[in-house]
């Protein structure tokens, strides 16, 4: 079938089956011009947690797909590719994390939401790179924390926090391969464009960029802000929400550390989601989420906890 056809035979399998098709702003434009709802982890999350669908089809990651069946465990959660992984999700192993979370008994546990939901389960609070900051000033001054996965995203908030929570090495291929030099010589050439990157970059990224924020407020200061030019350091996929946007401006991808003479600023786990899969995804109900309800009931409260904070 041709890209019109998959669009229509999903649209007209949407409304048979009743289902919603949720979709992150790092998935290929065709799937994101599908989505019922497209978002960062954050509004996806949320409108997880409210939908009156039955069927649920994530167009995202695994974790992301986790999420969703954690806060509806009872209706079908379905994912174009089940392969459809994270690297930042996969540094954290659940039996090294638990030994980890054992050696700080004290310790409350803020997981990012970007993780298994094996993490989720021994974490006490979730939170996404939207709304880190404000969970995370909500405890006391004093109470002591670990921050997992993601060693930058957990750097930053210690800065901006104020904190000094212990962190778990684990990163996230993408954001942490930019190129600083690469970087810089860019700056160069377009002296007028401002840097925007996300939290999970590193630090030395972090140092130099206008602006530093979640996917979604990326795409707000973007759309808002008075500049004409941006360099964007994260995956590339936002890059069709924002031309969307704000079509008048200019985007440009953070340069990568490799050799090659892309930006490929690019989660290969992200864009094994195609329009093709989703189609069949719909059409089979498969493949499905399947989680047992003790991994179910343990994951929960935490994500429960970050929307009441949120």
């Amino acid at each position: 079938m041709q890209t019109k056809d998959y669009i229509v035979e999903i649209e007209r399998l949407k409304k048979e089956k009743n289902a919603v098709i949720l979709a992150h702003y790092y998935q290929i434009g065709e799937i994101q011009d599908v989505g019922d709802f497209v978002g960062d982890s954050l509004a996806l999350a949320q409108e997880a947690a409210k939908t009156d669908c039955d069927v649920i089809v994530f167009a995202g990651v695994h974790f992301m797909a986790e999420t969703a069946k954690i806060l509806n465990p009872h209706k079908k959660v379905l994912l174009p590719d089940l392969n459809a992984g994270c690297s930042l999700a996969d540094s954290c192993p659940p039996m090294d994390f638990k030994a980890f979370v054992d050696k700080h008994p004290d310790h409350k546990v803020v997981s990012y939401i970007n993780c298994t939901a094996d993490i989720k389960a021994l974490s006490d609070v979730i939170v996404t790179s939207s709304n880190a900051k404000q969970i995370i000033d909500s405890f006391p001054a004093d109470q002591k924390i670990i921050f997992a996965p993601d060693k930058n995203l957990g750097a930053y908030l210690n800065k901006v926090t104020n904190r000094n929570m212990v962190l778990w090495d684990g990163s996230c291929m993408v954001h942490e391969s930019f190129s600083l030099e690469k970087l810089q010589n860019l700056m160069v050439q377009y002296p007028k464009a401002k840097l925007i990157a996300h939290p999970e970059s590193e630090e030395q990224i972090l140092n130099v960029a206008s602006f530093v924020g979640s996917t979604s407020a990326l795409l707000k200061f973007v759309t808002e802000d008075e500049a004409l030019q941006y360099i964007v350091a994260t995956e590339n996929g936002i890059f069709h929400q924002m031309k969307k946007d704000a079509p008048h401006k200019e985007l440009i991808e953070a340069p990568m550390q490799d050799n090659s003479s892309c930006a490929c600023s690019e989660c290969f786990h992200m864009k094994l989601n195609t329009l093709e899969k989703l189609y069949h995804c719909l059409k089979n109900e498969a493949p499905e989420i399947q989680m047992s309800s003790d991994l179910l009931d343990k994951s929960l409260p935490p994500i429960r906890e970050m929307l009441r904070l949120s």
